[in-house]
């Protein structure tokens, strides 16, 4: 792992100085990069997604105890000092893209890499990361509902992200992070991150947030896509009530020919507003509409 001055010295050496655009803002807290770490218990069957490593320092200590790292790096500049760094670290794969190949999805190249290491390694496949602030959100939601899932995710994120990934059902902050979280698996924030553990110190403070996929909650999804797809729907109105929302989603769910059946299939007052649904409602309305 690297000090805030190893950091330095690096991009001094490279000519270059931290962007704020792609959310460069390094961890230097040694202490708490060893607390994530210890929280994931990477283990060498495990393969370990890293989106963001920056120079490598976290990359590093992942791949003394990982089967295979995937480190994703959009910095041309970044990714060159990561490789010289972990030269002599052969389970290491650094990729110089961004992870997203749009909002959406995931970068094709890393999708396919991982699917050829999870023929090798039969443990979990986790994101731990010290993710930047702009990808967060749609990478997580990408790593719950797509293809591969990840097992479990291990990140520091931006304070209110964080909020919005354990929040509950009626609060403000609860959303589309929330149910898609909070119904595939468990969500904890693990300890929260003050802006000086940083460098360049952001604006806004942290926190350390975990997730750990549960099969029994999974196993109850009849369709993970139909699960999105409504959650999706109903966030995006979520100050209306649910009777009124389901008169624009003809395009959405042309088969659904009598919602008002299906709410009380479900046990669902239609009069309800989307944030007043539980992760456990979702996935009954999903799995009704499937």
């Amino acid at each position: 792992m690297q000090s805030k001055t190893k950091i330095q010295e690096l991009l001094v050496s490279a000519g270059i100085r931290p962007n704020k655009s792609l959310g460069q803002h390094f961890l230097i807290d040694l202490n708490l990069m060893r607390l994530l770490l210890a929280t994931a218990n990477v283990t060498g069957d495990d393969i370990v997604l890293e989106a963001g490593c920056g120079t490598g320092s976290l990359t590093q200590a992942l791949a003394e105890k990982a089967g295979a790292v995937v480190a994703v790096e959009i910095d041309t500049a970044l990714a060159e000092i990561a490789r010289e760094q972990l030269a002599d670290k052969k389970n290491v794969q650094i990729i110089n893209a961004d992870i997203l190949q749009k909002k959406s999805v995931i970068n094709p190249d890393v999708i396919k890499l991982i699917m050829k290491l999870r023929k090798t390694f039969a443990g979990r496949f986790l994101l731990v990361a010290n993710l930047p602030y702009n990808v967060a959100s749609p990478l997580v939601i990408n790593l719950v509902t797509g293809s591969p899932a990840a097992d479990g995710m291990y990140v520091t994120v931006q304070k209110e992200v964080a909020e919005r990934m354990a929040a509950k059902a009626g609060t403000k902050k609860y959303g589309t992070l929330s149910v898609l979280l909070q119904a595939t698996g468990d969500v904890k924030i693990e300890r929260p991150l003050p802006a000086s553990v940083f460098w360049p110190v952001p604006k806004v403070d942290s926190a350390m947030v975990s997730f750990v996929r549960s099969s029994k909650k999974t196993e109850r999804i009849k369709n993970i896509e139909t699960l999105r797809r409504i959650v999706n729907l109903f966030m995006q109105q979520r100050r209306k009530m649910l009777k009124s929302i389901i008169k624009s989603s003809q395009k959405e769910f042309k088969r659904v020919q009598s919602w008002q059946q299906i709410f009380e299939s479900c046990d669902i007052d239609s009069n309800f507003r989307p944030a007043q649904l539980s992760p456990a409602d979702y996935v009954k309305l999903a799995n009704a509409l499937s």
